[in-house]
């Protein structure tokens, strides 16, 4: 079951190649695919990087030799001569960028900027060029830090939009891949502003990068400690939720998971629901079926039945799954917190529709003693403000029945309806009947 729910080969296209390195190393440490698969998936990926060392790593590790082929000997000797020529094209400017001083009479506007190291240190165009080249070049060879560095000095001199842009999305991921969670949330916020401000040549366009933004996104939601609430803010945008159901609907599950386990925003609830019913024909996994069981279905053992298929899905997957060592013991805290959470919603909403609960039923059923059967309970009921109190003597939970007639619903409803009629129309009323007596007046 764990490959059938992996949705590794969904999200892989939507990510920079260096992003998908993670993911592979998850399921190698889960074990969910054969190792040869994975290490022959990683060799696949870095032939398309300048990450020669790690790829002759890999091959001796999956061919259990220590020779490694001809093409890569060359790759490498290739690579190291290409570093060396962008770092001598790029050594005026990179030289001026280390000197506090002289970065000092940098200013906001770029055209000055451009004219002055022109003028004052024979930099120019091609140098600025240079720059980008090698921070891309240092980026493709794994050495982030030096690719977020100078591609945060090229952005600040850069008078291409579209080059600009590509650089924002290289900074991000080097921010990404070194686990920078607070800067990465800065330049996403960035690069989220220009994609939603910016004229793209096509809607098409436009929309590609939202979902390559949200994509990118679910490493920083996952590690961020605001993360779950950014994910929220994010993804219920109309524009992004437009872009789910139109071309990323698995994203789903990071959003169903992420409104679980944030009980602060419960009022998101009745909104995931119904995107999660319009699009469970395009895609649905166990996450998203328990919360149709228990919320559209009112089906109890379904929804229980779920979330012992939630749990296997949360453990393998990359995002949510990651692993916490507490002294010696290894926890996964999004899974502890997302069955804690989804059992709450379960008994929240068996105890809305039940007027009387037994409590010995509930104890044999959550494989509980009495005692801790109606401490939960009593905590339970606490927490989500429910009108009910335990019958002691019967051993049950009674619900009080606080409904309000359906006669009376339609009267106040009727009531509320014909007050907000006269003020409107009071509203269109009296300035017309200023309007005309003003008119009269003047004639």
């Amino acid at each position: 079951m764990a490959s059938t729910h992996d949705l590794t080969w969904k999200v892989a296209p939507q990510l920079d190649r260096h992003l998908v390195f993670p993911l592979l190393e998850f399921l190698q440490e889960r074990q969910l695919y054969n190792d040869e698969e994975i290490l022959k998936a990683k060799i696949d990926l870095l032939s398309e990087t300048n990450m020669v060392d790690y790829a002759m790593d890999i091959h001796k590790s999956l061919y259990h030799t220590d020779q490694v082929p001809q093409d890569m000997v060359d790759r490498r000797v290739e690579v190291v001569a290409r570093l060396k020529s962008l770092e001598e094209l790029a050594a005026p400017l990179i030289s001026f960028l280390q000197n506090a001083a002289l970065v000092q009479e940098l200013r906001p506007d770029k055209q000055y900027n451009i004219q002055m190291l022109n003028e004052r240190y024979q930099i120019g165009a091609d140098q600025i060029e240079a720059l980008y080249q090698y921070a891309k070049f240092q980026f493709e060879c794994g050495n982030y830090s030096g690719a977020a560095d100078y591609l945060y000095q090229y952005r600040a001199l850069c008078t291409n939009p579209e080059r600009s842009l590509s650089a924002l999305w290289g900074k991000l991921a080097a921010e990404i891949l070194m686990q920078n969670w607070d800067i990465a949330l800065e330049e996403l916020n960035r690069l989220k502003e220009i994609i939603d401000s910016k004229n793209f040549a096509s809607p098409l366009t436009q929309l590609q990068n939202r979902i390559w933004l949200m994509h990118w996104s679910l490493f920083i939601f996952f590690n961020h400690e605001n993360g779950r609430n950014g994910i929220i803010d994010l993804f219920f945008q109309d524009r992004y939720l437009n872009a789910i159901q139109t071309n990323a609907h698995h994203l789903l599950r990071y959003l169903a998971t992420a409104v679980v386990v944030n009980k602060r925003r419960r009022n998101v609830l009745k909104d995931l629901i119904k995107v999660i019913q319009q699009e469970q024909y395009c895609y649905k996994d166990p996450i998203t079926e328990f919360l149709e069981c228990l919320y559209v279905n009112y089906d109890f053992e379904g929804a229980q039945m779920k979330l012992r298929e939630c749990e296997q899905v949360i453990l393998n997957d990359p995002f949510l799954g990651k692993h916490v060592e507490e002294g010696n013991f290894v926890t996964v805290p999004l899974r502890d917190e997302f069955l804690e959470n989804a059992r709450l919603f379960i008994f929240e909403t068996y105890c809305r529709i039940h007027q009387c609960i037994d409590i010995s039923t509930l104890a044999e059923k959550m494989n509980m003693s009495y005692d801790e059967a109606e401490r939960f309970i009593v905590n339970l009921v606490r927490s989500s403000k429910l009108d009910a109190k335990i019958d002691s003597v019967s051993g049950t939970l009674v619900m009080s029945t606080n409904h309000i007639n359906v006669h009376e619903q339609i009267t106040e409803s009727l009531k509320n309806l014909n007050m907000r009629t006269y003020m409107l129309a009071k509203n269109i009323v009296e300035p017309a009947q200023a309007a005309a007596q003003a008119s009269a007046a003047a004639r």
